[in-house]
């Protein structure tokens, strides 16, 4: 078995959030003053990094606290809209029997990532959410070392091309999903360590060898 740490994403990784955010971005674009999402432009954004994202939206960075404060909000309301992706629970619990810690790392509160996971919250060890100033490569540094675990044991599985940059900076691997917020090929061009194009293939790779 390569890891005996999955350090997971939520939002487009485990969480079917996508359709929420596209129907929920131009009304946070409008309290917030920067540009809308046009319809036309959803797939070249698929293809573009957070920086890039933000740059084309005209974010100012200074707004990013208050934005991501509203999100949670707005996503706790939305909560019955938001359902986990077919086979999560399946795969987390195939996970946790064979004997790998999970954690969840998001810009979510935890509140809101329990609510999300239902019973399978239970499966996780560890934590760490919220948005924080130093961004995720901080977030699977602390997990690592929560976990006691060395980095060439651990994974984080992720859909956005900074998941894999998050993992890079701090020397774990990186598994990317195909079904996330990221199109597949922008993060297939970043060399991942893994790419996973269904959910079961996530708990194949822990699965021991007979």
């Amino acid at each position: 078995m390569p890891y005996s740490l999955a350090i997971f994403d939520l939002d487009g990784t485990l969480a079917d959030s996508f359709p929420w955010f596209l129907r929920t971005i131009n009304d946070v674009a409008d309290r917030f003053g920067f540009r809308r999402v046009a319809d036309e432009e959803i797939e070249e954004l698929r293809h573009a990094s957070s920086r890039e994202i933000l740059s084309h939206l005209e974010v100012p960075l200074w707004k990013l606290p208050a934005i991501a404060r509203h999100a949670r909000r707005l996503k706790a309301e939305a909560a019955a809209e938001i359902s986990l992706f077919a086979g999560v629970e399946t795969m987390l619990r195939t996970l946790a029997e064979n004997g790998v810690q999970l954690a969840l790392v998001t810009s979510d509160s935890e509140a809101n990532a329990r609510e999300k996971l239902g019973e399978s919250a239970a499966l996780f060890s560890y934590f760490d959410c919220a948005a924080s100033l130093f961004g995720k490569p901080a977030k699977f540094r602390r997990v690592t070392r929560r976990a006691g675990v060395e980095p060439d044991k651990v994974i984080s599985i992720g859909d956005e091309v900074r998941d894999i940059e998050a993992a890079r900076a701090v020397g774990i691997a990186c598994g990317a999903v195909c079904w996330g917020y990221a199109a597949p090929a922008a993060l297939r061009a970043l060399g991942p360590d893994h790419v996973f194009e269904r959910m079961d293939e996530i708990a194949s790779m822990f699965s021991p060898v007979p």
